[in-house]
């Protein structure tokens, strides 16, 4: 290309009159830009005395960028009439070798790949790095077309079409791009950018592009997406397994053709953690994935255990804690290869390919939990040093997920069976006949853990039973242990005989004691909520109280179910506010359902709704109490509700008069044998001789010891029940207490007597005194 001289026309008073396309090109000034001003403002230092005098020399010009440009000027004058000059015609003229010939090596020695194509994609120029890339020397792509020079295939396509878009449109182009380079056998990521080669009118008349080897950003890129991907991908779940299948995910297919995460045994059980064997390990595969569907030729199935060799790439990534990197052509990566290709007649032809695979141990808080490999064979490259510390911060990010899922499983499953060891067992219908009942107990699903929830039947005397359904704030062990300290409290409590809104009152008490010798979070944890209540089948009244505990669901005979009428009270903890009982008259076969918080509260569900669904539910017909529970359930319930639910159904029975008989016994040790024979008539009507002989016994010392220490009114009862149960109450609250009578001692025998005799005996206070009972078993039919 011919270069164009650089002249400037300046009158005699040192302004500029004319200027050329050379001077432009020069100092990137355009001749409306310097015309008809001073030629001093073009100047970046003062100009030289000797230079001035012999109008040529070296002058330092500012370019309009800024940057200085040293140029050697020459400057003839313009002659007027007289001979004088008018002005001067400046110029300077660029090295013509020089330039030229440092333009093309810059080309040619770049260390980037350049090429320059005509307008219809032949090549012009190549430089030394792009026929080393390409594998072909300049002299044999000049002139050709480039589909000619290129294999068919789609990157080959989209690079044409970008060379054609830059050559239609004159626009510059940057985009990536994926090729080989023929000295390596391994994919190379370019990124490209192409820019059109105008000429002197500003026609595109070539595209010339540059290509930067980004490779290593590239995979740099793609590691940091993949870690960024595993931190929202891994881990959604506390469960191990699912755990373990999300880690193989984000690995398969971009990372590996194939990947497996193995664990140890005791990972997925509940004991403690063992040492990892010095030799051979065993290890359990829970999952692994493959680019190929259906994982074709797996050498060890999902579930099955494996034995991995000491030198092994796995084993040996346990033993030493690090990532193990193995290729073709290492004689232990061959071996391994070879024994795992043979174990399935399939797996030959998949494991021929296989070229390179890193192992990396999976540890978590210093505890090793297994090993997960990753496998390359249609995927062209080999991993190197960079995919082990990326294999290692994935897999360190993986173990502890699943460390926490195998925690939270392990802390579940204790907590589950501290629940469920503490809840009754089966139907607690045995020792109480006052009510047929069925209950459910479901714990959480959610990633919490298992509430405090619980429920008790508790058999009470004179054929009353105590129904208790109560829920403990918080999840996990601690609430469990606390779930399970109150149940105690409430049965020691019930068996003293208490009213509900006793039983509450010094149930609250325990609970704020219990809180303020807590520590930290235990305090929180022993918030509660209870309902307790008391039936009793010869009266058919019920009695219930609540500590801030969801109203029980009345369902009467023929009738629709509907809450019942109480007043909540304050949650157990809060203190020094009281409790109130509610007493209604339940017919025979009402169905009262005890229920917890979590039965019809959710953060996605509305409680009067829920609400709702559980009443109508209840009224709806059931074969039975347990199909009732169950369609309660179905009916109520979310696929995976996210509290514990317990549910206590409880349908009341009656004792009617034929099975109790009272008698009223005046203060008379003489009415004591009367009082024995009444009841000995009693027992013969219903049937009961055979066990008369004890009842006599026992109605004589009770009534004997209620006439001489007791005060009026004296009273007899006898209930034929699933026991034969024997009461005499009086009107003095002093509670009797067995004591050891000495040899001669005339008295003190009697309770003694009556807890020998009897199946079980006690005392209850009452509103007028006190009453003592005792049990005896029936005949066997």
């Amino acid at each position: 290309m011919d270069h164009v001289a650089a002249a400037a026309i300046i009158d005699a008073l040192g302004v500029v009159t004319g200027w050329t396309e050379g001077a432009r090109l020069l100092t990137g000034l355009r001749a409306e830009d310097v015309v008809g001003r001073p030629v001093t403002g073009l100047l970046a230092a003062r100009v030289a005395t000797a230079t001035v005098a012999a109008r040529a020399g070296p002058v330092a010009l500012r370019h309009r960028d800024g940057h200085r440009i040293d140029v050697t000027l020459t400057a003839q004058p313009i002659l007027g009439p007289g001979g004088h000059p008018n002005g001067y015609v400046i110029t300077t003229d660029p090295p013509e070798e020089l330039a030229p010939a440092l333009v093309g090596e810059v080309f040619q020695q770049a260390s980037v790949v350049m090429s320059v194509f005509d307008t219809r994609q032949h090549y012009v120029r190549v430089n030394e790095a792009g026929s080393r890339a390409l594998g072909v020397p300049e002299a044999e792509l000049a002139g050709r077309y480039f589909m000619d020079t290129a294999a068919n295939g789609e990157r080959t396509h989209a690079f044409l079409g970008q060379l054609r878009k830059v050559a239609e449109t004159g626009l510059p182009v940057r985009y990536e791009a994926f090729a080989g380079a023929v000295d390596e056998d391994r994919a190379h990521a370019w990124t490209i950018d192409m820019w059109p080669v105008r000429d002197p009118a500003g026609k595109p008349v070539a595209v010339a592009l540059a290509a930067f080897d980004s490779t290593e950003q590239y995979w740099a890129r793609t590691r940091l997406a993949l870690i960024n991907e595993a931190t929202t991908a891994v881990g959604t779940t506390l469960d191990v397994v699912r755990t373990a299948e999300e880690l193989v995910e984000v690995l398969v297919p971009d990372y590996a053709d194939f990947a497996s995460v193995d664990l140890l045994d005791w990972v997925l059980g509940e004991d403690e953690l063992p040492m990892v064997p010095d030799g051979d390990v065993t290890l359990r595969r829970v999952a692994h994935g493959s680019a190929v569907e259906g994982t074709p030729g797996v050498a060890v199935h999902l579930g099955e255990v494996d034995v991995y060799e000491t030198n092994s790439p796995p084993a040996r990534a346990l033993r030493e804690g690090r990532a193990v990197l193995s290729r073709a052509g290492e004689a232990e990566f061959d071996e391994w290869i070879a024994a795992r290709g043979a174990r399935t007649p399939e797996g030959c032809s998949r494991h021929q390919g296989v070229h390179s695979m890193i192992a990396v141990p999976l540890r978590a808080r210093g505890t090793t939990l297994g090993a997960a490999v990753c496998i390359r064979m249609a995927h062209p490259d080999d991993y190197v040093t960079d995919d082990i510390v990326f294999a290692e911060e994935l897999a360190g990010r993986a173990a502890v997920c699943i460390d926490n899922a195998r925690r939270f499983a392990r802390e579940r499953s204790t907590a589950l069976a501290l629940q469920h060891s503490l809840l009754p067992r089966g139907l607690p219908g045995q020792g109480q006949a006052a009510v047929d009942v069925a209950h459910r107990y479901l714990p959480s699903g959610s990633l919490a853990g298992i509430g405090g929830d619980w429920f008790d039947v508790i058999p009470l005397s004179g054929s009353r039973v105590g129904l208790v359904v109560g829920d403990v704030v918080g999840h996990g062990i601690q609430s469990s242990a606390t779930m399970g300290r109150l149940r105690t409290a409430v049965r020691t409590l019930a068996d003293v005989d208490l009213p509900p809104d006793e039983l509450l009152t010094h149930l609250d008490d325990l609970v704020t004691h219990l809180a303020a010798g807590g520590v930290g979070d235990d305090v929180a944890e022993l918030g509660a909520t209870c309902l307790y209540a008391v039936y009793n089948p010869i009266t058919r009244r019920l009695s219930l109280a609540a500590a801030g505990h969801p109203a029980p669901a009345l369902v009467l005979p023929g009738g629709t179910a509907e809450l019942i009428g109480m007043t909540a009270g304050p949650p157990l903890g809060v203190g020094g506010l009281p409790f109130e009982a509610t007493e209604l008259e339940l017919p025979e076969g009402a169905i009262v359902a005890f229920y917890t918080d979590g039965l019809v509260e959710d953060r996605d569900r509305d409680v009067d709704r829920a609400t709702e669904e559980m009443l109508h539910a209840l009224s709806g017909p059931a074969d039975s109490l347990e199909a009732l529970r169950d369609n309660v359930l179905k009916a109520v319930l979310p696929e995976q509700p996210g509290d514990d639910v317990a549910l206590l159904l409880a349908r009341t029975r009656a004792l009617g008069g034929d099975r109790v008989a009272t008698w009223g016994i005046p203060p008379d040790p003489a009415c004591v044998a009367v009082t024995r024979q009444a009841a000995t008539e009693q027992l013969a009507a219903w049937g009961l001789e055979e066990i008369a002989f004890v009842t006599e016994l026992v109605v004589s010392e009770l009534v004997t010891n209620a006439i001489r220490y007791g005060v009026p009114p004296i009273q007899l009862r006898l209930i034929r029940d699933r026991a034969l149960i024997c009461e005499v109450s009086d009107g003095s609250a002093t509670s009797p207490h067995l004591r050891r009578a000495h040899a001669f001692d005339e008295g003190g025998r009697g309770l003694l007597l009556v807890a020998q005799l009897t199946q079980r005996w006690g005392s209850r206070q009452t509103g007028s005194g006190k009453t003592i009972w005792a049990e005896q078993p029936l005949p066997e039919p």
